[in-house]
């Protein structure tokens, strides 16, 4: 937990700390805080409140509410009346400040820039190793393995959900305790500088690129625009770092010349250093493979789901070897994690089991969890594949609908299409072979579960996806309802 005048050292200069440290009594400046949220509902006993200016809603409307929930402190960049206010631009209090009582404010610039500021600087007080994680599809579920096998060895922080950008990234380095090893950092892209500036604030030893795909290529451009951004990661590795990645992926793998650090490949190239052979999906048990290291050979049976999460659980071994465990550690902690975040498993109202990946969608991950679709008692039930439009593809909005239809046309018996964008799934499994009466184009969510409702068997497999603007999650929610 980070002090009070570790905070104020943070944000002013040694002289202006100082004047601040001599007017406060001690119980003062040595307050521990026990965190940092911008929300006043998150706020608990001992925290720091940040207060941000916003086109909705305006944090500093709510301070009363987190001093009321027990902050002890709020970062400000306005002026508040009837609060005690210390300027940390200058050192000086308010008229209405109480030298010796929490809570008050602290004024800032920005009340953002002053967040991140903190934040190094307790990484650095803390000397917390990090590693940063970042990629179009699968930064999440490799967060998650990542940690689950450092956790074998260091007691791990990491970001929860999608706190991966320029305000969840701090917060999460404000969680630390003294007791933190290690930081699993998953970092978000939608514009060049941004991971750089993610970089600033966490100071990565270890860096990891799973892929270059398309998602959000509306804001950022092309391909070669958003693999420009993510080696934003590689490059600020120090010389002593490492760089893992993906000789898969002609993209990823170029950004070795960008690195100052250590380079691990990881893959199924087998010029990769870290690479898996012998890949077998057990659909719903998960996957067999042997995992090839330099000399060493190490054959694993993982419950993870779909071939495609063979290269996660290489990112995984490839951090683990980096940090110093073991193969025992490592063989463990992939074991005992629990990394499938987004694709659950769960049965609708006549039995029927359904795959719901619908948290979000990019070509990518479709053609991914229509391979696992395809694994899943292959060759005696039905595979039925509920499709939504996938947006911010830009340039690469038809390609990659197109691909995905293909990849349907292969791998389900009967698919349903949701949305506008859509249609170009439904013509491209058309164009691929499949039957025209097996495609069914809907053009809302609630059709679709009017449809599937009527139409469902129960031996039927079922894979929902989409992105996360549709609400493909209703789908499940209203199949799971007993009709």
């Amino acid at each position: 937990m980070i002090q009070f005048e570790q905070i104020i050292s943070s944000l002013t200069n040694e002289e202006i700390t100082r004047q601040i440290l001599a007017q406060l009594p001690e119980s003062i400046a040595e307050t521990y805080l026990t965190g940092a949220a911008i929300d006043s509902r998150q706020v608990i006993p001992g925290a720091l409140f940040v207060a941000m200016g916003g086109e909705r809603t305006d944090g500093h409307q709510f301070i009363a509410n987190a001093f009321n929930s027990g902050a002890h402190l709020a970062l400000i960049e306005k002026e508040i009346p009837d609060f005690p206010i210390l300027d940390l631009r200058t050192g000086s209090w308010n008229q209405t400040t109480i030298h010796a009582s929490l809570p008050f404010c602290l004024r800032v610039d920005r009340s953002l820039h002053a967040l991140q500021k903190i934040a190094a600087n307790w990484r650095d007080v803390l000397r917390l190793r990090t590693i940063g994680i970042t990629g179009s599809v699968g930064k999440s579920s490799t967060k998650e393995l990542i940690a689950g096998v450092l956790s074998q060895k260091f007691l791990v922080l990491k970001n929860h959900g999608n706190l991966n950008n320029e305000i969840g990234l701090p917060l999460t380095l404000m969680q630390a305790g003294l007791g933190h090893q290690r930081a699993v950092l998953e970092m978000g892209f939608y514009v060049p500088g941004e991971i750089r500036q993610l970089c600033e604030i966490a100071r990565p030893s270890v860096g990891v690129v799973t892929n270059i795909g398309t998602v959000h290529a509306e804001r950022a451009g092309s391909r070669e625009i958003i693999a420009r951004g993510k080696a934003e990661l590689i490059e600020s590795l120090p010389p002593d770092g490492v760089a893992i990645l993906n000789i898969d992926d002609p993209l990823v793998k170029e950004m070795a010349r960008l690195s100052k650090a250590r380079v691990i490949y990881y893959g199924t190239d087998p010029a990769a250093e870290l690479r898996a052979t012998a890949v077998e999906g057990l659909g719903l048990s998960g996957l067999r493979m042997e995992l090839q290291y330099n000399s060493e050979s190490h054959r694993m049976e993982i419950p993870i789901l779909g071939r495609h999460s063979v290269h996660t659980v290489l990112r995984a071994a490839a951090v683990a070897l980096a940090e110093g465990l073991t193969w025992q550690e490592i063989e463990q902690g992939l074991l005992q994690s629990q990394s499938q975040l987004r694709m659950a498993t769960t049965r609708a109202f006549n039995g029927a089991l359904i795959l719901d990946d619908s948290y979000n969608a990019a070509p990518e991950s479709t053609m991914a969890a229509l391979d696992l679709l395809a694994e899943v008692h292959p060759g005696t039930h039905r595979h039925i594949a509920v499709l939504g439009e996938m947006y911010e593809l830009g340039q690469y909005e038809y390609q990659g609908h197109q691909q995905v239809g293909i990849r349907a046309a292969q791998t389900c018996q009967v698919l349903i299409a949701v949305g506008d964008r859509s249609k170009i799934i439904a013509e491209a499994a058309v164009q691929s072979g499949m039957k025209p009466q097996a495609i069914h184009w809907m053009a809302t969510v609630q059709e679709a579960i009017e449809f599937l409702k009527s139409s469902l068997q129960e031996t039927d497999v079922i894979l929902i996806k989409g992105s996360h603007g549709l609400r493909m999650d209703r789908i499940t929610w209203a199949l799971e309802t007993t009709l």
